[in-house]
């Protein structure tokens, strides 16, 4: 197990917390498999070029790894390849940043192809102009946090070698991007609403789809996605099917996790999966009401979901872990919140008043009807029956008769159907 040393940078004219952006430092390198042994924050007007901290500080961080046995030192922030270089000359010690330390859990985390892809073109982006740096330190000792993925080749390949690994990946990437426009094509065709879960990694995103899910056993599709309370427990998209209070289905899909200073690479890399949240009807962007950040955790998604051009479709900002921390003891910037609720995905709170603000948040007007099918056109009947809740079931001589709050699409689609 890596024996880890944080390295934090507060700058005069940054207004992050830095103790709190190291602790989360420190929830990523446990993420990763690390222990955490102790944290050094160096006060500066702005960033050294060459080590990115002080050369004296440096020293003394070499100094603290001789007495406290440190195996792996962890900056706060992004590392250009040099100072990655002069660092480990100096410190002779294994050196990474937040980036390459997120990018690492990623690797390990990722299951599907799409997923390990993805964060395998992020790895080799970022590392292509560190080349030198990462040689030093990975050919000293092999294995650990910040190794994963390209980094158990060692990296002993060409500039070209890796651009042409870059391309490979790439193209097997757009195939599978096609492939998932034709299945998402056919969820658009459904009609049926989309729900995006956006938010912060560990913010209960997954807890809070599982727990929609099984409220609906009969109609939805209750399979459990993974959770667990840790950052970046879940890579890979899910999605599921459930129904409203009203009976109208809809498709709920769960999104990667933020965090703050996210690497650039990997959201370019998951930008395919990550535009998924562009075809929904709403989005839900879950907060961790029980974490202490909660401005910087809800300033991170919408800068992100700006990047993406949504901030325009309808969103509600569900509070998640109330049960932890209670309604009254929740502090965040109003300005930023708009439609919002107060939840416990685990213990269930509340959750009836979610579904009901999902219900007439998604921007479709359901009319109540009665169709007439005829026996002829079974397949219609078979349409309505998987797509919407159906009150008053009855078959008459002239066709099948029911009762549904119908969308206004398909109310224009069989409006020869309409009885009332």
């Amino acid at each position: 197990m890596d024996r880890a040393l944080l390295v934090g940078v507060d700058l005069e004219n940054d207004f992050t917390d830095i103790d709190n952006s190291l602790e989360e430092l420190e929830e990523l390198v446990i993420a990763a498999g690390g222990l955490v042994i102790s944290k050094i924050v160096q006060k500066k007007e702005n960033i050294n070029p060459t080590y990115f901290i002080g050369k004296g500080k440096a020293e003394e961080i070499k100094l603290a790894c001789e007495e406290l046995d440190i195996t792996t030192i962890v900056f706060n922030d992004e590392l250009s390849g040099a100072q990655l270089r002069n660092l480990e000359k100096l410190i002779d010690k294994k050196i990474i940043d937040r980036t390459n330390l997120i990018l690492d859990i990623f690797a390990n985390r990722a299951t599907s192809k799409e997923g390990k892809l993805q964060v395998k073109l992020a790895q080799l982006k970022y590392r292509l102009p560190r080349l030198v740096g990462f040689r030093d330190y990975l050919s000293r000792e092999g294995g650990g946090i910040g190794t994963r993925g390209p980094g158990e080749q060692k990296l002993e390949i060409d500039r070209r070698h890796i651009l042409r690994e870059i391309n490979n990946i790439e193209r097997q990437l757009k195939e599978i991007e096609e492939n998932r426009n034709i299945k998402r094509q056919k969820r658009l065709n459904s009609n049926l609403p989309i729900i995006a879960l956006v938010g912060y990694t560990n913010s209960g995103k997954s807890t809070l789809l599982n727990t929609i899910v099984k409220s609906d056993s009969e109609k939805g599709d209750n399979r459990e996605v993974f959770v667990k309370d840790m950052l970046f427990a879940t890579l890979d998209t899910s999605l599921r099917r459930g129904s409203l209070p009203n009976g109208q289905n809809f498709l709920i899909t769960d999104t990667v996790g933020f965090v703050s200073k996210l690497p650039t690479h990997l959201i370019e890399a998951f930008k395919g999966t990550l535009e998924e949240v562009k075809y929904a009807d709403l989005l839900l962007h879950v907060v961790d009401a029980s974490n202490k950040d909660l401005d910087i955790q809800i300033e991170t998604t919408l800068d992100i979901l700006k990047d993406l051009e949504v901030l325009d479709k309808p969103i509600i900002t569900v509070f998640n872990k109330i049960d932890k921390v209670g309604n009254s003891n929740i502090f965040y910037s109003n300005n930023l919140i708009g439609d919002k609720v107060f939840i416990s995905a685990k213990e269930g709170t509340n959750l009836s008043k979610l579904m009901k603000m999902i219900e007439e948040g998604i921007p479709y007007e359901y009319k109540y009807v009665l169709l007439k099918i005829p026996y002829d056109q079974q397949s219609t009947l078979s349409y309505f029956m998987d797509n919407y809740e159906i009150e008053n079931l009855r078959y008459e001589e002239d066709g099948t008769y029911i009762n549904l709050y119908i969308n206004p699409i398909d109310l224009e689609k069989y409006k020869d159907k309409i009885i009332k």
